[in-house]
């Protein structure tokens, strides 16, 4: 009703006022509209003057601009091609409408378009750049040539131009013209970029001293040239000349035009890619140069990060910690920095700093894996009361986290029955169960604590046959399963689902092995079951299983073995 209230009184001012003077001041508003943004005003408005000016191709065009910026794109499509079909030789409009059809998809029309528009607006220079990048972007490089050749009609040689003909050639496989592209264009155009990129092109072909002739040319140009300094001191490193090779790269390293992350990230790329024994060869000359950069960059992060794992990449974990240190130490605010030392004191097994460490930065950003790390350190440390209250505090600040709770309650059982509580354990896992019933976890747990009790047995069956249905490849589960199977006699059924798990991590439990020995022995596969004993044998290092020799012992001696 507004909408027909507003054209009734649009057309009476026209009538009064003349036609074609009311419809240019009604569109000049509604222009306005759109120019600031009032997108839904200015198409209301415009529509309007659709109905009483459908001749107006303007009109059309603005309301096909005013439902693009609402997004409205269908409707934007087809008043555009009414504009166009007022007013065919618009630049603007056909220009809007082939940006519009790439906008939907329609790659093939928006291109089509704008190679119509090249032909019929030789004098925009602009179009055949934009349709250069059109045919970039979908791989047609022929094409792409052909335009590159009329953009250096229009506007002369450029640098940019001949790096991407040469890009362009060595999608192509046709290095022959790729390098002829850049020759021609220094020949009249000397560049210190062009001239590194011949560098790099005859360096990847192995011809060195092509390389380096055209890299000191670059430097002739620019002393500071980086990506040529660069390639010249990967020259000396292809040719062993290793004094000049580091000469070089310390120019590169004490220019305060290079930026830290690019010196960083040249270390990092170094680290990853050089031939270890070369790197400990010169070792010294690296470890200069690390620490050359973190002497001129000593409070930039991502430095301080390299010179790390520069360290630890080299197998020197203590001086790496130090560096992981500093990094955290000068970041505090940086959760990615901490969590990355937090990482490392658990490689190391740091565990009093990892738990003092962890427990701050929960304190500084109440991210809850923090207490996971702190968790991780007391268990180490045997600390159990510690793990129970951090559970704790998690079910008592998250009840309504069901994932969060059942896990901390996994958890708190766990520790509990570490300590020596298996009623409190059980209990928890009650708990945790009553929330999932499926939680595998905490069913496995449960389900082998209950068999080294001898009570159960039926119980702790039912719990984990439940775990192998749903992970029958996970060597943990498997192992419990099976050793249950074997304590209700049933060393028959148990036999595959231990050589499964010996498929999947099992070879590499002590305790798997010997539960698995034990099954063979009481099958009477005595030979296999010295095997298995063998190498639980060589995994028990830590002594995970404490009565292991004597039992074996005692095994073998009573079948006279």
């Amino acid at each position: 009703m507004k909408r027909v209230l507003a054209a009734l009184v649009l057309l009476f001012h026209i009538c009064i006022l003349g036609h074609a003077q009311q419809v240019e001041s009604y569109l000049v508003d509604a222009v306005s509209l759109y120019s600031n943004g009032e997108y839904r005003q200015a198409k209301d408005r415009l529509e309007t003057l659709s109905a009483l000016a459908p001749k107006d191709d303007a009109v059309w065009y603005y309301l096909a601009l005013s439902e693009a910026g609402l997004q409205d794109f269908s409707s934007a499509r087809k008043h555009l091609e009414q504009a166009i079909s007022l007013d065919g030789g618009n630049f603007w409009y056909r220009r809007t409408l082939a940006r519009l059809y790439l906008t939907q998809g329609e790659t093939e029309l928006g291109v089509e378009m704008f190679e119509d528009l090249v032909k019929d607006f030789p004098d925009k220079e602009e179009l055949s750049f934009e349709l250069l990048n059109l045919y970039l972007r979908q791989g047609a490089f022929e094409k792409a040539l052909s335009a590159m050749d009329e953009v250096e009609t229009q506007r002369g040689p450029s640098e940019s131009i001949a790096q991407t003909r040469y890009e362009i050639y060595r999608q192509l496989d046709r290095p022959e013209e790729a390098v002829a592209a850049l020759e021609k264009f220094n020949k009249d155009y000397s560049s210190p970029s062009i001239l590194s990129t011949l560098g790099d092109y005859y360096l990847s072909e192995y011809q060195d001293s092509v390389a380096l002739n055209y890299y000191t040319e670059a430097l002739s140009l620019d002393s500071g040239y980086v990506p040529a300094v660069l390639g010249m001191s990967e020259v000396y490193r292809h040719q062993r000349k290793y004094p000049d090779y580091f000469r070089t790269l310390d120019t590169f390293f004490q220019s305060e035009d290079v930026p830290a992350e690019t010196k960083a990230l040249y270390i990092r790329n170094l680290t990853r890619s050089i031939d270890p024994k070369l790197l400990q060869l010169h070792q010294e000359e690296y470890d200069t140069a690390v620490q050359e950069i973190a002497t001129l960059h000593p409070t930039d992060s991502t430095v301080l990060s390299t010179v790390a794992g520069y360290y630890y990449s080299t197998g020197r974990t203590k001086e790496a910690g130090k560096w992981f240190k500093e990094v955290a130490d000068q970041y505090p605010e940086s959760l990615s920095h901490t969590v990355t030392y937090l990482q490392y004191l658990t490689m190391e097994g740091s565990w009093e700093e990892l738990r003092d460490r962890s427990l701050t930065a929960f304190d500084r950003f109440r991210e809850l894996g923090f207490l996971d790390f702190a968790n991780q350190a007391n268990y180490q440390l045997e600390d159990y009361d510690a793990i129970i209250g951090n559970c704790q505090y998690l079910l008592t600040n998250y009840p309504k986290d069901k994932d969060l709770c059942k896990s901390a309650l996994a958890m708190k059982g766990d520790a509990y029955y570490s300590k020596g509580d298996a009623k409190q354990a059980f209990k928890a896992y009650d708990q945790a169960l009553k929330i999932d019933p499926s939680y595998a976890p905490v069913l496995n747990n449960y389900a082998y604590y209950l068999s080294l009790t001898g009570k159960n047995l039926k119980k702790a069956y039912t719990m984990s046959k439940k775990t192998v249905e749903a992970e029958p490849d996970n060597a943990t589960y498997l192992d419990t399963f099976a050793w249950i199977l074997h304590l209700q006699g049933k060393d028959l059924e148990a036999k595959p689902f231990f050589k499964h798990a010996m498929l999947y991590g099992g070879k590499d439990s002590a305790v798997m092995l010997d539960h698995y020995a034990e099954v063979l022995y009481a099958l009477g596969e005595y030979d296999l079951a010295r095997s298995y004993w063998n190498q639980a044998k060589n995994k028990n290092q830590d002594g995970e299983v404490p009565d292991l020799e004597e039992r074996v012992k005692a095994r073998l001696a009573a079948i006279g073995k």
